[in-house]
């Protein structure tokens, strides 16, 4: 029940249309039962016609006018009930969908590694568009159905209580087999929607690594890990579709054991003369009609049901609170001088084996701090606490003095700038990317970012210039292409704090002199840290930090390094084969 409040509470803000939805499905459905009361007088009428002899001829003419003012009337309302249901419906499913996608850009790093990245997409697509019909056809949609039931049972019990009484005498049943069909129906459909998720999953990852599929020649073995997760869909939904099947039928039976009673009580009434032919047929028309509403209702019990298995999914998410956020008076950074100092600095994830253990250093303005290891060192752990990526479990990171968990993450990341290994670049144009660096940068601004990140030429060279389209992950430019345009991206946010994350790994030689030269401009005047693999790119670095297995076991500048005859004169000496 609290779950369907919830779901509700979305609907809230459009009350007023609600209201008006409401007034109409009252008004169609009172339009609707008013019919029959003018179908009963019209066979009577007939009847009469027939038996006596008298003309009824103007009799009839005004009961057709009736009806016909009662189409015209019925259809205006339900297009007002359609349009008004429809408006509050995409409204509240637009707000859900909001405030998922909202709450999914708070939530910490440590939620998207612990989770798939197409289970998150199915939640956010599929359970919603779930939720979506839903609301539509239950959540609103019901009360239309209720409307004519309980009014058509209003009527029938003022045209004849007692053969109504008679008529329902299953009704119990039929509320007790919904009831125990839509238990089961709700646990299927979260168990399918689990499924659809897995689907979704295993689609992105292969989307995504194409390239790697092809090239291990492994589509076949793709194919049979699509295949399987998409007959366990298949057997979830099936189930589904089995028990709603199932559940139609078994009411309408039951409700057609109450029709055939009412046939043959209301016939020996029309025989004893206690009830006209016309009231007899009017009064089975209208327990016939609102027969509809209640298979409505039926086959609605099972879209809700889904539809609440998919509204619990989606609070799942919505419910998780982000293990990193903003401490009660935490303060805006304004200023940054540069000067940043890891005290006693203790990490690991998911409490296993320490990713960081005592990490001590400090970094003066201006510095270059190199980080250098062999990989899971805790290299790039060290750098993603700097924008609080993640907390340490103990110790402090300072900006100037202060612990940044007294300051708030906005304006903490806002002097941060990050150029990782793997650029992401967005679908747009190439002035987009850029721009995303700072969103109200001026044409002239990003065109001088882009020069200082040695980008400018080639993207003249695009027909479109700074105005070209570019596909998915920079699809369409190469390895250094890209960097530079992720370098521009960093240069226009002009943070007072850079961090490098094996910018030049992946690129050839040309590329990386190219990508170096732009990185040498950014670094200028920024408290820079380095992570790399060649040490070729960091030798002038102001300090160099080796690290092994989570701890800073060597630190000082190239030269005393080497004196050292430690770790990194060993890497170095791997690496320029001497």
């Amino acid at each position: 029940m609290e779950l369907a409040k919830r779901v509700l509470r979305y609907l809230k803000p459009y009350k007023g249309r609600i209201v008006l939805a409401v007034i109409s499905m009252i008004l169609n459905a009172g339009l609707s039962i008013l019919f029959f009361d003018r179908f009963q007088d019209l066979i009577d009428t007939m009847i009469q016609g027939l038996t006596t002899g008298e003309t009824t001829l103007v009799q009839l003419n005004w009961i057709i006018i009736g009806i016909f003012f009662i189409f015209l009337f019925r259809g205006i309302f339900q297009y007002g009930e359609k349009y008004f249901t429809a408006y509050v419906s995409q409204n509240a499913v637009k707000d859900l969908r909001n405030n998922l996608y909202q709450h999914l850009q708070s939530l910490s790093l440590d939620f998207y590694t612990k989770n798939k990245t197409g289970e998150i997409m199915s939640r956010t697509t599929n359970d919603v568009g779930k939720l979506e019909g839903a609301i539509a056809s239950g959540a609103i949609g019901i009360f239309s159905q209720m409307f004519t039931l309980l009014g058509g049972i209003g009527k029938l019990l003022y045209d004849n209580w007692s053969l109504t009484l008679i008529s329902f005498f299953l009704f119990p049943v039929i509320g007790y087999v919904i009831d125990v069909f839509n238990k089961r129906i709700r646990k299927v459909s979260k168990r399918a929607q689990v499924k659809i998720g897995n689907l979704s999953d295993v689609l992105q990852e292969t989307i995504s690594g194409i390239r790697v599929v092809k090239s291990f020649g492994r589509e076949e073995y793709e194919y049979d890990r699509f295949e399987e997760e998409n007959y366990a869909n298949f057997r979830a939904n099936l189930k589904n579709s089995q028990l709603k099947a199932t559940l139609t039928p078994v009411t309408e039976f039951l409700a057609a054991m109450s029709f055939i009673v009412v046939l043959w009580y209301g016939g020996r009434q029309v025989i004893a003369a206690k009830m006209t032919p016309g009231e007899l047929v009017g009064f089975f028309s209208l327990l016939m009609y609102i027969t509809n509403p209640l298979k409505s209702i039926t086959r609605l019990s099972g879209t809700i049901q889904g539809a609440l298995a998919a509204a619990e999914r989606i609070f799942e998410i919505i419910d998780i609170q982000p293990t990193i956020k903003d401490k009660v008076g935490a303060r805006e950074l304004t200023e940054v001088d540069g000067y940043i100092h890891f005290k006693d600095l203790v990490f690991s994830y998911n409490n296993d084996e320490l990713a960081l253990d005592k990490i001590n250093l400090k970094a003066k303005p201006g510095q270059v701090i190199a980080l250098v290891g062999s990989s899971g060192a805790g290299k790039s752990t060290l750098v993603n606490m700097i924008p609080r990526f993640y907390d340490p479990d103990s110790g402090e990171i300072t900006i100037d003095g202060v612990d940044i968990r007294d300051i708030t993450i906005k304006s903490l990341r806002d002097k941060i700038g990050i150029v990782p290994q793997e650029t992401v670049l967005f679908s747009g144009t190439i002035a987009d990317n850029i721009l995303y660096g700072r969103l109200d940068a001026s044409e002239e601004e990003i065109i001088k970012a882009a020069k200082a990140a040695n980008a400018h030429d080639f993207i003249e060279a695009f027909p479109e210039g700074y105005e070209s389209e570019i596909g998915e992950r920079g699809a369409g430019l190469s390895g250094g292409q890209k960097q530079r345009i992720a370098i521009a991206r960093a240069i226009l946010k002009d943070p007072s704090i850079l961090i490098l994350d094996e910018a030049t790994s992946a690129l050839d030689t040309e590329s990386e002199a190219l990508v170096q030269d732009a990185l040498d401009r950014l670094m200028k005047n920024r408290t820079t840290f380095v992570i790399a693999h060649r040490l070729s790119t960091i030798l002038d670095a102001d300090k160099i930090v080796v690290m092994e297995r989570g701890k800073v076991v060597e630190m000082g500048s190239h030269e005393e390094l080497l004196a050292k005859d430690g770790l990194y004169k060993k890497l170095y000496e791997i690496q320029f084969n001497k």
